[in-house]
C-alpha cells in the first residue's frame, strides 16, 4: 500500500524578491532536480528531486510571496510516495530534501550579497 508523506517550511529571507526568484532557479541547478512547471507570474515553481535506492523522487512546490521591500517569504511543500517496505528506509528523506533545497537558496544568496559588498568596496 502506497500513501504520501507530507512536509512544509516557512522560511522569510532578508533579500528582495528578485534576488530570491532567481537563485531558486540556480539552487535547483546545483541540486541537479528537474523543473516541472514554472508560474513567473506567481512565483511558483514545480520541482522533482531524483530517485534513490528504495526511495521514491520528491515533488516539491516552491511559492515565493513579498513580505516587504527587503523581505521574501519561501514556502516548500514536500511529498514523497511511499509504500510500507520504502517508509522505513525513506523515512526523514523529504524533509531532508527541503533541507538541501534551502541550504542551497541560502548559500547562493549569501555568496551573491557578498560578491556585491565586494564590487561596492572596490569603487
Amino acid at each position: 500500500m502506497a500513501y504520501l508523506r507530507n512536509e512544509r517550511e516557512i522560511v522569510e529571507m532578508d533579500y528582495p524578491l528578485s534576488k530570491v526568484w532567481d537563485a531558486i532557479g540556480k539552487a535547483i541547478t546545483s541540486l541537479e532536480w528537474k523543473v516541472d512547471e514554472t508560474e513567473d507570474e506567481m512565483h511558483q515553481i514545480k520541482v522533482k528531486t531524483k530517485a534513490n535506492f528504495m526511495a521514491y523522487p520528491s515533488a516539491l512546490t516552491i511559492n515565493v510571496l513579498v513580505i516587504s521591500e527587503k523581505t521574501t517569504r519561501v514556502t516548500v511543500l514536500a511529498e514523497t510516495p511511499v509504500t510500507t517496505i520504502t517508509g522505513i528506509v525513506d523515512f526523514g528523506r523529504t524533509r531532508e530534501r527541503i533541507d538541501s533545497f534551502l541550504l542551497a537558496l541560502i548559500k547562493l544568496l549569501k555568496a551573491e550579497k557578498a560578491s556585491s559588498e565586494k564590487k561596492e568596496n572596490l569603487e
